[in-house]
């Protein structure tokens, strides 16, 4: 019996590390993503770029959430990086959605705790990290 008790107690203890924020990615995580998928068009630094195809240039990412009255907004975002639910992505960004799939974490957009692949989710914390103040 006492064998059983600590086997579920320890049960308990490895889901709780499974489930422990320093799990959740970091924005640390998310600037590498960053670099490796989308300072080609917007920088390093993330503040913007030269001209791109078709005249549009990249916009500056560090002020999204000035442009949207100082509230970072995630669902967009997370919309705006992967394409779903549109029929074309905005301008000349191509869709990352499949680039960016892997295990899903929790991710709070609007509320709800949403299931997001981690690279996504990672991208995401870095860029409302880098928000200008």
């Amino acid at each position: 019996m006492r064998s059983i008790l600590f086997g579920g107690l320890a049960g308990l203890g490895a889901l709780a590390v499974a489930c422990a924020p320093d799990m959740m990615p970091t924005p640390s995580e998310g600037e590498a993503v960053f670099l490796e998928n989308c300072a080609a068009c917007h920088g390093c630094r993330a503040e913007g770029a030269e001209e791109l195809v078709g005249g549009e240039t990249a916009p500056d990412l560090t002020q999204i959430a000035a442009r949207n009255g100082g509230v970072f907004p995630r669902a967009q975002m997370l919309s705006t990086i992967d394409g779903y639910g549109r029929v074309e992505h905005p301008g000349v960004m191509p869709e990352f959605g499949a680039v960016l799939e892997g295990e899903l974490v929790p991710v709070e957009i609007d509320g709800t705790m949403t299931p997001t692949p981690r690279p996504l989710a990672a991208l995401l914390a870095y860029l409302e990290s880098i928000q200008a103040e």
